[in-house]
């Protein structure tokens, strides 16, 4: 085989290969929403469109509270998460102190570690310090699974940013916060913003520490829904699992389109 016709033979099975992966991956998030336009609550055949379950979930007070009080836990989360994870990448970055690359491994263990385990830690943790359960509780527990999210974005935009930069304005006469603030922080807002975006995701979707910190009768939009499908599955969860789905990848589109994990723009 010449190896023009070797080399176009094998681009062509990796895209087939690709192309299955991303079927494999996407073809049941597409068939959940399209039943979410499905007439039929037990999914019959043909397939008759419908907004009926989109027109339920708006009516549906215990699921526009659940989805209102994600947001703003989620918003909550997003600031207090992009502040401290870009305060402590701007420390991590500029400073070196004994105990430096301890500190910076410690960061990325709530990612691996498997969230039913740090789920039952903080659980145990909060009743242990008299926090309990309840919403304080679980803005915590997310700020802790959003924290190291930011740092890694922030931090893949510091890794681009020119020290030489910092040392000009400070030989012109501008402080350590004036230097920060005006030449540092526009350099690295992609990252931030992208950062902030992760943390929302993160926020939004996360079930596991939501279902175990939450209080009964006050939960969040992820814990509803598995609430909902052990007591049966209708319809009105595909509706409002496309939505979130839908909001997800928007986000994280967004972040995507600010910054690359490399920090270029």
């Amino acid at each position: 085989m010449k190896p023009r016709t070797r080399s176009r033979v094998t681009g062509i099975l990796g895209r087939v290969y690709l192309g299955a992966i991303l079927l494999f991956l996407y073809a049941p998030i597409l068939v959940m929403a399209a039943m979410s336009f499905n007439a039929s609550e037990f999914y019959q055949l043909p397939f008759t469109f419908s907004t009926e379950w989109y027109e339920r979930v708006w009516r549906n007070d215990l699921i526009l509270n659940a989805a209102a009080r994600s947001v703003w836990i989620a918003v909550v989360v997003t600031v207090v998460a992009t502040v401290l994870g870009t305060a402590a990448s701007v420390a991590l970055w500029r400073y070196d102190f004994r105990g430096k690359r301890a500190l910076q491994v410690l960061l990325f263990p709530p990612i691996a570690i498997p969230w039913l385990i740090t789920g039952t830690a903080m659980l145990i943790f909060f009743f242990g310090v008299g926090i309990g359960r309840g919403t304080p509780a679980v803005i915590i527990g997310h700020v802790a699974l959003a924290l190291p999210y930011v740092i890694v974005v922030v931090t893949a935009r510091l890794a681009t940013f020119d020290r030489t930069l910092e040392e000009a304005a400070r030989s012109l006469g501008a402080r350590p916060w004036m230097v920060t603030r005006a030449v540092m922080l526009p350099w690295i807002a992609p990252g931030v913003i992208a950062g902030a975006l992760f943390a929302f995701a993160v926020s939004f979707d996360q079930f596991v520490i939501s279902y175990f910190l939450s209080e009964p009768g006050d939960s969040t939009l992820p814990v509803l829904i598995y609430t909902a499908i052990r007591k049966g599955f209708t319809p009105e969860i595909n509706a409002i699992s496309t939505i979130i789905i839908a909001v997800s990848m928007v986000v994280m589109l967004i972040a995507a389109r600010f910054t690359k994990f490399g920090g270029e723009r």
